[in-house]
């Protein structure tokens, strides 16, 4: 089994940081990198001129690798808004059919579609949070709904960022080409620590930011899309999204026809002084690793941490429902629902944690607890030791 990875982090012993499904802490790789970058923008006569392609190569490279892409499919963003915007501008949902989304998942892939909706004549049709935790069941049942109308797009997370509810993309992946529909995956709360293969799922769009899982900075996003849908136009208008409109030219506009693959859909100001390197160290350190063994690590971690709060007064969804790496607690209360828990639990609990130097998060009404390679088997027992001696209080 992957080893615990603290010793490549500026971590206390006296810290148990178990909230990697808000910010992940920097590497001190990626620290030192990125106070050397803040030198070189400092200086920035000290750069050649193909520093800045290199950057965005680099980073293009190891976001590909995490969900088995070619880089020429990847383009870089700054945020899964303005991916699922980026999408939205390359695609047309037919009028009359569903546009899927999560109850409860994150604003980013639910808002732009809510947006668009009645202008473009879809409807936006929620899967409810199941009772039993089984995100996959509600999905397919929904997208499977006897006399509904066809789906035309799902836009959903591949781990529910509220409850760490597990949805199988293969299975959605399957019911969804049946239908002819649109799958876009947001994947903030996997890449990197599931298995994302994008050639044998074949979805039309995958996001996911590095500031979470991927060890990164803020700032620093990615989205893969499928070659069928490559010849759109961007979000915005670059000269490096062009063929050739360059300032070195006797003739600025020399060539403005769109470059091929999903490079013309890169942000402007592509940053490359500063966060781009270092959104690469997190990702390839995330690559050596490989997404199996820190599964396996973080899966023992979770379970070791359900296991002990078992009897304590609190609800875990069962491990096959469940992401390996996001562990929430629920309290005891009428149902397994976000507000169900909310009256269950004790007022000032994970703030009283994070005084004793153990830091979870409190969403939609349960704890989340989600560690990462830096943390370790007493990581785990001190926060059960902790929650426990809390609750007894």
């Amino acid at each position: 089994m992957l080893a615990s990875q603290r010793d490549l982090f500026d971590i206390p012993r006296n810290i148990s940081y178990l909230n990697s499904a808000s910010y992940s802490p920097l590497p001190l790789r990626t620290q030192e990198a990125g106070r050397a970058a803040v030198g070189r923008k400092g200086t920035p006569w000290t750069l050649d001129a193909g520093f800045a392609n290199r950057q965005h190569e680099r980073a293009r490279l190891a976001a590909a690798a995490l969900i088995n892409a070619d880089p020429a499919d990847i383009a870089l963003i700054p945020s899964i808004s303005y991916g699922v915007a980026t999408a939205a501008k390359l695609v047309t949902i037919a009028r009359g059919s569903r546009v899927l989304v999560l109850e409860n998942d994150h604003s980013s892939p639910v808002l732009e579609w809510q947006t668009r909706a009645e202008a473009e004549g879809f409807v936006i049709e929620t899967v409810r949070q199941p009772d039993d935790g089984d995100w996959t069941s509600a999905v397919l049942a929904t997208i499977e709904r006897p006399g509904a109308p066809p789906v035309g797009l799902a836009s959903i997370s591949s781990v529910h960022w509220s409850d760490g509810g597990l949805i199988d993309l293969e299975k959605v992946g399957g019911a969804l080409r049946r239908q002819g529909a649109i799958f876009l995956v947001d994947a903030t709360q996997s890449a990197g620590v599931l298995t994302i293969d994008v050639k044998r799922l074949d979805p039309d769009f995958v996001i996911f930011p590095t500031y979470k899982w991927l060890l990164g900075p803020y700032g620093r996003a990615f989205i893969y899309i499928a070659g069928r849908h490559q010849d759109g136009i961007p979000l915005e208008q670059t000269a490096f999204g062009r063929r050739d409109v360059r300032a070195e030219n006797d003739v600025y506009f020399a060539d403005p026809r769109y470059v091929s693959g999903a490079r013309r859909f890169d942000m402007g100001e592509r940053d490359h002084f500063i966060s781009m390197e270092m959104a690469a160290i997190g990702m390839e350190m995330m690559a050596a690793w490989s997404a199996s063994a820190i599964e396996q690590r973080l899966s023992m971690l979770t379970e070791r941490i359900a296991e002990g709060v078992r009897g304590a007064g609190v609800r875990v969804a069962e491990r096959r429902l469940r992401a390996p790496h996001i562990l929430c607690l629920g309290f005891e209360g009428p149902d397994f629902k976000g507000s169900g828990f909310k009256d269950g639990m004790p007022a000032g609990l994970v703030e009283g944690l994070a005084s004793e130097g153990i830091y979870v998060a409190a969403r939609l009404g349960r704890m989340r607890v989600s560690p990462h390679v830096f943390n370790d088997e007493a990581d785990a027992d001190r926060f059960v030791a902790a929650l426990a001696r809390r609750l007894r209080g």
